[in-house]
């Protein structure tokens, strides 16, 4: 594997439930930062699955059932891996008082019923949302959904502070973060938006994804003293939501 790579390899693997190589089992700290520039490029190649997925399943199933295949097959692919975080980010913010009480409670492997409920409301929004999708937008919204929320996580991720002092498994990701990484994965979230979707719904829709992103992690900073891998899944299932609620919302506006 040529060094160019491995920041891509290491995404991929980091992102998804695929295993590629095991040449990135152990990456260095500058390499997992780096790999985040390559975030809405594994967005997109898992927006690109979907899409595929859709044009099969819809030959045979109806629409509700293959909205809901499609949830089924995204968490499947990433393993869950964002879904767990908005779990326990809600358990935390609901039990804890104090930072330190909620960053515990964000370590228990058992979910509680605000983490639970959570959970269902953000499926049953994507569900809702990608069933009443207008047809001619469904292939571009199913493509850009990944990789808008790969990209609020790197955006979010920008200049923030680890919450645990302890360290885990976002700190590395943070600590090299730099603004070359931020501004390779901007620049190819909006070459990917406007090719979708047009230069005013893109650019729209990329700012509102970036101030949506800088606020939560404002918002985790405040109530948690950093964030942590846990909070950045949050931030990516708040995008992938409202990016589908939003998107045919602003390609409506005259």
């Amino acid at each position: 594997m040529t060094t160019h790579l491995r920041p891509l390899i290491c995404a991929w693997q980091f992102l998804t439930a695929v295993p590629l190589t095991r040449e990135c089992h152990d990456p260095a700290p500058d390499e997992l930062a780096g790999s985040m520039l390559w975030y809405p490029f594994v967005g997109i190649l898992l927006g690109g699955f979907l899409v595929l997925t859709d044009v099969v399943l819809a030959r045979w199933l109806p629409r509700e059932v293959v909205a809901a295949l499609l949830i089924l097959v995204l968490v499947a692919m990433t393993r869950g891996l964002h879904q767990d975080g908005l779990a326990d980010t809600l358990d935390g913010l609901a039990g804890g008082r104090t930072a330190s009480g909620r960053l515990t409670i964000m370590r228990d492997p058992r979910i509680g019923a605000i983490g639970a409920t959570g959970l269902f409301l953000s499926l049953i929004l994507r569900y809702g949302a990608l069933v009443s999708v207008p047809e001619a937008l469904r292939a571009q919204v199913l493509l850009c959904m990944p990789a808008m929320g790969r990209w609020g996580m790197v955006v979010g991720a920008y200049g923030a502070t680890y919450a645990r002092a302890e360290g885990g498994l976002a700190a590395p990701f943070l600590a090299h973060l730099s603004g070359r990484h931020v501004l390779g994965a901007t620049l190819l979230i909006v070459a990917l938006m406007v090719w979708s979707f047009g230069p005013v719904p893109a650019l729209a829709a990329v700012v509102a994804g970036g101030l949506l992103s800088r606020l939560a992690t404002n918002f985790y900073q405040h109530m948690f003293g950093g964030i942590t891998g846990d909070t950045l899944g949050t931030t990516n299932e708040l995008i992938e939501v409202i990016f589908v609620l939003l998107m045919p919302v602003l390609l409506s506006l005259p």
